[in-house]
């Protein structure tokens, strides 16, 4: 990458958490591309059963990013690497954002194929029901809430490393050209 993207995208990436930021555990524009992911899931793994459906709303959510960096990643293509690992920790807080709503059952869900008046399962709050621990969905939320923006950070300190190995590393032929040429 040259040096001027990797600034431009550190300035995206910068910007990006100062909204994130400014959301205070509300949804982000991105998040309408995530619920697309998240609800493919369900349909996808749905056909696995009833506990694998629901999971697979999240599963797909994080999956999907994943799979992307590491197809990038392979191929060398490290914005498109650092771009999806980045949203793949992103959906992190939207995940936490449902989960800390599993006892309360606020936010407004979507479902495919639910009519209007259909009741639609909220999935964290069958999860942890599941699970037996509904009563803690605001810790594990708040942990999930924070590895999303401890992963968030280190991937942008990921990108400044790697800018900053670069450009260190084509300073040392000029350093040895200038040397030479004094000599």
């Amino acid at each position: 990458m040259s040096r001027a993207a990797i600034v431009c995208w550190l300035i995206f990436y910068v910007l990006f958490l100062i909204h994130a930021y400014n959301a205070h555990w509300g949804g982000l524009w991105i998040d309408n591309a995530n619920l697309v992911t998240h609800e493919s899931g369900h349909m996808l793994f749905g056909y696995l059963g009833m506990r694998i459906g629901i999971w697979g709303g999240t599963i797909m959510q994080l999956l999907v990013p994943l799979l992307l960096a590491v197809s990038f990643a392979w191929r060398g293509q490290g914005t498109g690497a650092i771009f999806c690992t980045f949203f793949f920790f992103e959906n992190f807080l939207g995940i936490a954002l449902y989960m800390s709503d599993a006892r309360d059952k606020a936010l407004p869900l979507v479902s495919v194929g639910a009519a209007s008046g259909d009741e639609i399962i909220h999935d964290w709050n069958w999860i942890f029901n599941d699970m037996g621990i509904l009563d803690r969905c605001s810790q594990i939320a708040s942990a999930v809430h924070f590895l999303g923006w401890v992963g968030m950070i280190a991937t942008v300190c990921l990108l400044a490393w790697i800018g900053w190995k670069q450009e260190s590393e084509t300073d040392k032929p000029r350093g040895k050209a200038k040397a030479l040429a004094a000599d």
